[in-house]
Order: structure tokens, then C-alpha cells, then sequence
């Protein structure tokens, strides 16, 4: 058994209910939309398990509560967003058409931010795909992110960023991103990989210097 688990998961099998981690409006810290408003969806789950994770309280979904994804759209009109990013946990570990559909009824714009480990499912604006060499994403992720996000822990993250990048389109968006706890030492050797690979650009959590959600 997974950390996901499986008995409770035909409760939300069909995408009416999700493990609700935590939801809220705020800016977007990392990436290609760093910097513009956004409601945050966190779904509880992972089958990861990345040690330097930073959301560990999102892994296993039995702790959080099913909300229907009625009620998550209400609470997301209550603000002026018109971006919504569905994040983890691993989003891709549940069926998200029922809520792409609802979202999508209120013109709102949909972002999913996924290691790309489970099926693909929902209707999106905007992919940013975060592969993990312990676990690689299904083949099918590759093709549809627009964005590509590499977290760097050590030297070998480098290589693993490079045959993620082999795989992606041409067109798609590469980053390099810092593990936060090791800012301070990679961050000299992330700029000078970047200044001599141009193609890739740093990404930086922003919203942790900014000292907000």
C-alpha cells in the first residue's frame, strides 16, 4: 500500500470529493508565473516521498479531509481569482475533470503543478511539470508541460535536468530550482549553470523571501 490510501480511495474515485490539504489566495512563488496572483489548491497524497520535501504534512491523504469539489469552487469565487493552481501532494494521483469542468464553468484559467507519476486528468491552461529522478513522470507528461522545473539538491540534479529536458518540447520553459535548505550552497553553482546552458533560467521561491504562503 502506497502512502495514498487505496480503501478511502474509492471514496474520491471519480473526482467528486478531494483530500483537501489547504486552499488559499495568494502569489505565485516559483516559476514562469512568479510574481501574479493566485488561488492555491493543496491536495493531499504522494507516492513520492522526496526527503527534502517541504510539504510533507501533504502525503498521506487519510489525515485531511474530503471536500466535495463543489465546495472547493465556491470558496475559490469568494476571491477576485481568476488563476488557479492545483498542487500537492501529487494531483495526478486523482481524477481531476470534475473540477477542471467546474473551473472552467466560472472562466476561470486552471495551472496543475505535478511530477507527472499518475494518470493525466483534467482540462489545463498551464502544466509546469517538476519530475523526480526516483520516480519518474509517465511519458505523456513530457509532451504537455509547458513548463519544466527541476529541483537541484546536488550535482547529479544536473544531469537528471538535462535528459528531463531531452524529453520535453522545444517550446517548453526550463528551470532551475534551489532546495530551500541548501539555498545558500547551491545557489553559486545553479547561476553558473545557467550562465553557461542559457536555455535554462533559476527559479526561486519567491513567496519564502517575500515570507508569505
Amino acid at each position: 500500500m502506497s502512502i495514498v490510501d487505496r480503501p478511502q480511495e474509492q471514496t474520491y474515485k471519480g473526482g467528486w470529493k478531494l483530500p483537501l490539504v489547504e486552499a488559499f489566495y495568494s502569489i505565485q512563488g516559483e516559476g514562469y508565473h512568479t510574481g501574479k496572483a493566485a488561488y492555491f489548491i493543496r491536495i493531499g497524497g504522494c507516492d513520492i516521498g522526496c526527503h527534502w520535501c517541504d510539504s510533507k504534512v501533504t502525503w498521506d491523504a487519510r489525515v485531511h479531509p474530503l471536500v466535495p469539489v463543489e465546495q472547493i469552487v465556491t470558496d475559490v469565487e469568494q476571491t477576485p481569482a481568476r488563476s488557479i493552481v492545483v498542487t500537492g501532494g501529487e494531483p495526478s494521483l486523482y481524477q481531476l475533470d470534475f473540477l477542471c469542468r467546474l473551473l472552467k464553468e466560472k472562466g476561470l484559467r486552471t495551472y496543475l503543478e505535478t511530477s507527472g507519476t499518475g494518470e493525466f486528468t483534467g482540462q489545463w491552461d498551464w502544466i509546469c511539470l517538476s519530475p523526480k529522478k526516483q520516480s519518474p513522470p509517465k511519458p505523456h507528461f513530457y509532451a504537455r508541460a509547458d513548463e519544466l522545473k527541476v529541483i537541484i539538491f546536488g550535482q547529479d540534479d544536473f544531469r537528471w535536468a538535462e535528459q528531463a529536458a531531452s524529453r520535453v518540447d522545444k517550446g517548453t520553459s526550463l528551470y532551475l530550482q534551489p532546495e530551500w535548505s541548501r539555498y545558500q550552497q547551491l545557489i553559486h553553482p545553479i547561476t553558473e549553470y545557467v550562465k553557461a546552458h542559457p536555455q535554462w533560467q533559476v527559479s526561486l521561491q519567491a513567496h519564502k523571501f517575500m515570507r508569505i504562503p
